[in-house]
């Protein structure tokens, strides 16, 4: 993984157009390809990004541009869809490389990691049609805990937790911002699943057009409840 700290501007030109004016930050190139912009805010969420698979060069600015004070460029290529991330770098604070070794991958709690693994046996509480495509579906930024396709074959992405707050709903409108710029998976629509969902949860995630799901664990389990029961 390369950490860079630098002056500098952002363009990102494709199937949308989005600029970053002239500020410090903090640029991520990892081990997969994918370059994530920072700035010393907004929690976990990067600015702008371009994720794998892409190519990265590194070419010299123009007259126009060192004019301005750019001393190089950063061109990012997406290598399905063209969509290019262009970093116009004028001073360069820290630059360092650092091997991070083998991930060992997350380790969910056992309640959340149960619950990934029986939605994904049972996945027909999705909805009727649905059918998996796999758990711990690997993205740029971290795995989706359930991929599916409902019944128009269309992607579903889940992210699970006991208990849903806002920062889950945050986390999976992350991820679907990722995978909506993949065109092998987009549309993707998300599901937001969890044993409870606070009211705040509830209301960001509709208003971003998520859907809620609350999970009943023990029925997930097959565990009869005596209290529900007449007789």
């Amino acid at each position: 993984m390369r950490l860079v700290i630098a002056t500098c501007s952002v363009d990102y030109a494709g199937r949308l157009t989005a600029h970053l004016p002239l500020a410090k930050r903090l640029l991520v190139v990892k081990g997969d390809g994918s370059l994530l912009v920072h700035s010393d805010g907004g929690s976990y969420k990067p600015l702008n990004w371009m994720s794998p698979p892409c190519t990265l060069s590194i070419i010299e600015p123009d007259e126009d541009q060192r004019a301005a004070g750019v001393t190089e460029v950063w061109k990012v290529t997406h290598t399905k869809t063209a969509d290019m991330l262009i970093v116009s770098i004028r001073e360069i604070e820290l630059d360092s490389t650092h091997d991070l070794g083998i991930d060992p991958g997350l380790q969910k709690d056992g309640v959340e990691a149960h619950l990934q693994k029986l939605l994904a046996e049972q996945i027909h509480l999705l909805g009727d049609g649905h059918t998996l495509v796999r758990r711990e579906y690997m993205t740029a930024i971290g795995p989706v805990d359930i991929l599916a396709r409902d019944a128009s074959g269309a992607s579903v992405a889940v992210e699970l937790k006991r208990r849903g707050d806002i920062d889950g709903v945050e986390q999976l409108t992350r991820y679907l911002e990722l995978m909506n710029r993949d065109p092998l998976l987009a549309p993707v629509t998300g599901v937001f699943a969890a044993q409870e969902i606070k009211p705040q949860a509830r209301t960001l995630a509709e208003d971003r057009g998520i859907r809620c799901l609350v999970l009943d664990y023990d029925a997930m389990r097959g565990i009869d409840d005596g209290k529900a029961r007449l007789f």
